[in-house]
């Protein structure tokens, strides 16, 4: 019997924080050791040229690693399905960490409901301080918020073959742009009102300082609604998200 879930790490130079993430995704795997089947973990090194591949090769031989030459975090995370023998998959950026609890959490309701195919739950921003005995010290700031991120969801893997992979020619915001894709072919999409990824921020932040016309993010809703134009005739509402809960 494979794995139950299959995380996936992509990582470009990020040798300063992979070892903190994978150790979080290890704790959140480990409370479920006693409830389901294995799982796997996945690091995909977009062509880094810091000790990422190092710090990889360090880590406990059940952790995968794989090596590609730089093209972008969305090719970096379509190996990593490609690869993945889960029936269902969580993404974990090399900077940003799991709760414990993330999985105790999102798992029962892809497990208990067949019908659902999405789990996404709340974002924590944390800005990170100075590093500590090799441990990144971090400071929670602003409320948990909602937000379409990958690192916060738990996937069924058959979604990935209804509605395709990421888009490899969006650098950023590949996620956005999945996300409204899967939502178009209606795919069943919860958010539970729990914190389910601790976002980091930092001065090697891909994002930093990026506009919203570089973030592709006003590009991937026009895609969206041109693909809805083109079924109807007409632009209808934007995808909305159902929360746990609310009837």
């Amino acid at each position: 019997m494979g794995p139950l879930l299959s995380v996936i790490i992509p990582v470009f130079n990020g040798e300063r924080f992979l070892r903190e993430a994978v150790e979080s995704v290890r704790e959140a795997v480990h409370v479920l050791d006693q409830k389901y089947s294995d799982t796997e973990i996945i690091i995909v090194d977009d062509g880094s040229t810091d000790g990422t591949a190092n710090v990889a090769r360090s880590l406990p031989e059940t952790v995968h690693y794989l090596y590609q030459t730089n093209q972008g975090p969305a090719a970096a995370r379509n190996r990593g399905i490609e690869h993945a023998q889960g029936n269902l998959i969580a993404f974990a950026d090399a900077d940003d960490l799991w709760p414990t609890d993330k999985l105790e959490l999102q798992l029962p309701y892809l497990i208990s409901d067949p019908k659902i195919d999405i789990v996404l739950g709340r974002i924590q921003q944390v800005r990170l301080a100075e590093t500590v005995s090799d441990q990144t010290r971090g400071e929670e700031f602003a409320e948990p918020a909602f937000s379409v991120n990958l690192g916060g969801a738990v996937v069924r893997k058959s979604v990935f073959e209804r509605v395709g992979l990421f888009d490899e020619t969006m650098r950023y915001s590949e996620d956005v742009d999945w996300f409204m894709r899967a939502r178009e072919a209606g795919a069943a999409i919860v958010t539970i009102d729990a914190v389910t990824l601790f976002y980091r921020q930092h001065e090697q932040n891909m994002t930093r300082g990026k506009s919203t016309s570089e973030l592709n993010v006003l590009k991937a809703l026009k895609r969206s609604l041109d693909r809805r134009r083109e079924r109807t005739g007409f632009a209808s509402a934007l995808p909305t998200f159902k929360v746990s809960g609310e009837e």
